[in-house]
């Protein structure tokens, strides 16, 4: 960590803005590389944050940054698939029994733990990373120039051949540059907390997410995410005018429409909230450029979707791989285009993820997963997805996602009439 008085001036390759988990994994993998990188976090760790069930896909990219043998060491909840209750249907996929080679199993982390894991991680990999220092200004006129403030008033510059703005929510380039761009999701809202679960039931199965759909209303949906500690992450998300007929505080409107899921109710009965109950609102994000000869947009900072498929983490690493491998090429005087070598590669996860997001909540992604008899490859295919892998264009359901889905829904409901 840095202490003590600033110069005026820093000169690096590249600066990071924010230290969560695609600040560091595009540190590691350009320290590594030779290049001087600065990473600036307005926060300090640990800090709470969602996104807590990782994809298999997420383990690529932790070895890849060097930092695997941390992460499998640290205890955190072992996680092998995902689990989904509708009106008392329970189905689940197994992430090993999937199309896509690579890691099949991850973890369930409580976030705080395990983004100070991978900043201290890369940190002793020799990245240096200043806490409590915000940007408040950007100047892209030239080379970036950063202008940073820090807790204790002083104010000092950096400049730097490159940024990459890993800051999640705090959008901090779309903001700074006048990026931002409506996501054409509709809106809506998540609330959540933790809990003790004590959860009795010997048939809850700790490894895997559990995804439970609202009785009534099919575009309200649950997570219940297992920790290693007893406890679990819960959460409601729905668009809000689902959820304003709720009365109370935010704790009470969690528990109220918790109790209206009969599975949920049943296994929560002791559960006892442990933090207090927060929500985001709006979350789906969009930007009119992901990247440039001077900037790249890592994760949420570029684009959210919607927390249903766990998916957030894994576009968060995927695109700071990406950009670190194209932005090496850039800073050793190869020829780059951003748009096609970063921005349209990224995108086809992306894109995919939003196939499967939408279709979920117009309900015909939930016929396919709680079909009763599914075609064990085209199964594997999914599950391929559903763990992470949506950047596999071997896959039909990734290349192809739209059209394969449909046909599915169509093979699904013949079975059924």
């Amino acid at each position: 960590m840095h202490n003590g008085t600033r110069e005026q001036l820093d000169v690096v390759d590249v600066v990071i803005i924010g230290a969560g988990p695609s600040g560091a994994i595009a540190a590691s993998l350009l320290h590594k590389a030779g290049k001087r990188v600065l990473v600036l976090e307005r926060q300090h760790f640990p800090r709470f944050s969602i996104g807590e069930s990782l994809l298999p896909c997420c383990m690529n990219f932790i070895e890849e940054a060097g930092m695997l043998e941390a992460v499998n060491a640290a205890g955190f909840q072992f996680k092998n698939g995902a689990a989904f209750r509708r009106n008392g249907t329970y189905t689940t996929f197994d992430f090993t029994d999937k199309f896509t080679p690579g890691h099949g199993t991850t973890f369930q982390v409580q976030r705080g733990n395990f983004d100070k894991l991978l900043a201290d991680t890369a940190e002793a990999q020799g990245v240096e990373i200043r806490y409590g220092h915000t940007v408040e200004r950007i100047d892209i006129s030239g080379k970036p120039s950063l202008f940073v403030s820090t807790e204790s008033g002083e104010s000092y510059q950096v400049d730097a051949e490159f940024m990459l703005d890993a800051s999640g929510f705090g959008r901090v380039l779309p903001r700074l540059l006048d990026l931002e761009r409506p996501s054409n999701l509709p809106s809506r809202m998540a609330i959540f907390t933790h809990v003790e679960d004590n959860i009795s039931d010997a048939n809850f199965d700790r490894n895997k997410i559990l995804i439970s759909v609202h009785p009534e209303h099919k575009d309200i949906w649950y997570w219940l995410i297992p920790f290693s500690n007893g406890r679990c992450s819960l959460g409601v998300v729905a668009e809000p005018h689902l959820l304003a007929r709720l009365d109370g505080s935010l704790e009470d409107k969690l528990l109220q429409v918790v109790r209206e899921e009969p599975g949920l109710k049943a296994l929560l009965k002791d559960a006892v909230v442990v933090q207090q109950c927060a929500e985001l609102k709006g979350y789906s994000a969009n930007v009119s450029q992901l990247a440039s000869d001077k900037y790249a947009l890592l994760g949420n900072a570029g684009e959210f979707l919607d927390p249903v498929f766990s998916s957030g983490v894994t576009i968060a690493m995927q695109s700071a791989s990406l950009a670190a491998r194209t932005l090496l090429k850039q800073l050793n005087g190869e020829t780059v285009d951003w748009q096609r070598d970063y921005a349209e590669p990224l995108m086809t996860g992306v894109n995919c993820f939003r196939t499967y997001v939408q279709a979920w909540y117009d309900g015909t992604f939930q016929e396919v997963i709680f079909f009763e008899n599914p075609n064990p490859t085209i199964k594997q295919m999914i599950c391929s997805i559903l763990a992470g892998y949506a950047w596999d264009t071997e896959n039909p359901f990734v290349k192809e996602s739209q059209r394969r889905l449909n046909m599915v829904v169509e093979l699904c409901r013949e079975a059924k009439a």
